[in-house]
């Protein structure tokens, strides 16, 4: 069991270098969608491809924190059932729901996903809209999002069957560290603090 936590550790070490990454893509999202509204409404001038490039930075963001907010227990549960359970209830639930839901979902999505990538990649797929991007880039994050949310997937069992047997705290407890938000505003305050300087 020591070399699945250990394996548990590299897993959500990865994910939550690759979600705090994806923080910054909403800034640069931000940052395009305003430049974009002031160009068409100074210029009366619009791209479809920076349209696209939003988009596909939403899909980034969306797949790419999705293992991370597994993993910081941030994922939407029902509260009103779950919070009549044990700690050892929660991880039973949990073990039951990635073994018979998420699991075999995550499976079946990069089943069909890998094959559609493969073919657009293939084909180098262009949007059909005038001046769009190509499409292979945004279709590929979908099996990156996926293996990184099965492996949290793994992770997350993993530490649910250790809490099981004794040998880790309850994994469900939630971190009083900051949120998501608090983290991305603590290093855009640092990045202009080191820019000042």
């Amino acid at each position: 069991m020591t070399l699945l936590l250990k394996l548990s550790q590299l897993i959500d070490w990865i994910n939550e270098r690759v979600g705090k990454g994806a923080f910054w893509l909403v800034l640069v999202m931000t940052i395009i969608s305003a430049g974009n509204a002031v160009v068409r409404f100074i210029f009366n001038y619009s791209s479809n491809g920076l349209l696209e490039i939003q988009w596909y930075l939403f899909a980034a963001v969306f797949l790419l924190c999705s293992p991370y907010t597994l993993q910081k227990n941030e994922h939407v549960r029902i509260d009103v059932i779950s919070g009549r359970f044990s700690p050892r209830g929660h991880a039973i639930i949990d073990i039951i729901g990635t073994l018979f839901f998420l699991l075999p979902m995550v499976i079946l999505v990069l089943y069909l996903a890998v094959p559609l990538v493969a073919d657009s990649y293939r084909i180098n797929e262009m949007s059909a809209n005038a001046g769009g991007l190509i499409r292979w880039p945004v279709k590929i994050l979908l099996p990156i999002g996926f293996t990184l949310l099965a492996l949290q997937g793994l992770s997350e069992l993993i530490k649910r069957v250790a809490f099981l047997m004794g040998l880790i705290d309850d994994p469900n407890s939630k971190d009083k560290g900051p949120s998501a938000e608090e983290e991305l505003a603590a290093a855009i305050a640092a990045a202009k603090a080191k820019e000042a300087k």
